[in-house]
């Protein structure tokens, strides 16, 4: 049973508006800080004690630098947010971490993948590769998100909870018409019964009908019920991210494609990677993968054979070979 202190803090961050995932994220790298001093309450405690706590994860956990920044991140919306007190400048060490390469798959790669999946899992992987999507993205589309008349889609609330547009493939039209008209049915005949999907806390407030409109029914609806994370009511939710692991991998076994670790985000690189390769500007996929800096986007101009610009070994122009 969670402590009266860390419901207060839950509470308190959804006051704000922050995500269930980052609720989530956040309590459990307090209850980790909590701990690390020993179980004392955080507001006994200070910059001295989150100096050593990220220290601590970087020198004897040796966590990634992304796993520190979240740490990071979690203890200073506690005593800024919460307590309101400012920690000032911390000086910790940073946690040191190789900078790795994304997996990226071959467009051949791509298509053996999706030649073992068919109906709503192949659908899935096409939108990640073919929309460049993170697989949360993904699953969280709704009816209204998209728009095959200018064959976009819109990802609400992504990493960062900021929203964008992206591109959405020709090819995926008729299957995504399906697809609304099942989520459609679902949404129907969960009504019948006073229920329907799962909404944002605050619109279910201002439109308490608006679990009947077929604009908020999620494309990949769950297969069952459940109680909603903020108020128990009961409606049905997005399908869970473990599915799409899960059939994912079985289908990478199937086609072969075993020499690479690949995993959802694997399609949203390739998605960057191959649009970067037939000349796509640099900046249009920053736009269309939501990075705030470009920077970011870089990285998959290190995993082209040949550049996007245009770089090729020097090898290569003495005809040789």
């Amino acid at each position: 049973m969670t402590s009266p202190f860390l419901e207060s803090i839950r509470a308190d961050m959804r006051l704000r508006g922050y995500s269930i995932r980052t609720e989530h994220t956040y309590l459990e790298w307090i209850k980790q800080y909590i701990y690390f001093i020993n179980r004392r309450h955080p507001s006994e405690a200070g910059a001295r004690e989150v100096k050593e706590f990220l220290t601590h994860l970087a020198v004897q956990r040796k966590v990634a630098v992304n796993t520190q920044k979240v740490a990071l991140n979690a203890v200073v919306y506690l005593y800024h947010k919460y307590f309101k007190v400012e920690l000032g400048d911390l000086g910790f060490t940073l946690a040191s971490k190789q900078r790795h390469l994304p997996c990226v798959l071959s467009v051949r790669e791509v298509g053996l993948i999706l030649d073992q999946l068919e109906g709503r899992n192949r659908l899935i992987i096409s939108l990640l590769y073919g929309s460049g999507l993170r697989v949360s993205e993904c699953l969280r589309l709704r009816v209204q998100d998209i728009d095959v008349d200018r064959l976009s889609l819109t990802v609400r609330d992504g990493k960062g909870r900021k929203d964008r547009q992206t591109l959405l493939a020709s090819g995926l039209v008729a299957p995504l018409q399906q697809r609304i008209e099942t989520a459609i049915a679902i949404q129907t005949k969960d009504n019948k019964q006073g229920v329907g999907c799962s909404l944002p806390t605050a619109l279910a407030k201002k439109y308490p009908s608006a679990f009947k409109s077929p604009a908020w029914a999620f494309l990949f609806p769950s297969s069952g019920l459940c109680a909603d994370p903020y108020d128990g009511t009961l409606c049905r939710h997005h399908l869970d991210d473990s599915v799409v692991r899960k059939f994912l991998a079985v289908a990478v076994k199937n086609a072969g494609v075993t020499q690479k670790k690949i995993g959802t985000h694997t399609f949203r690189h390739s998605f960057a990677t191959h649009l970067l390769a037939n000349g796509t500007d640099i900046r249009t996929v920053q736009e269309l993968l939501g990075h705030n800096d470009v920077s970011t986007t870089q990285i998959y101009t290190h995993v082209l054979g040949k550049h996007y610009a245009g770089t090729a070994s020097p090898l290569d122009r003495l005809g040789l070979l």
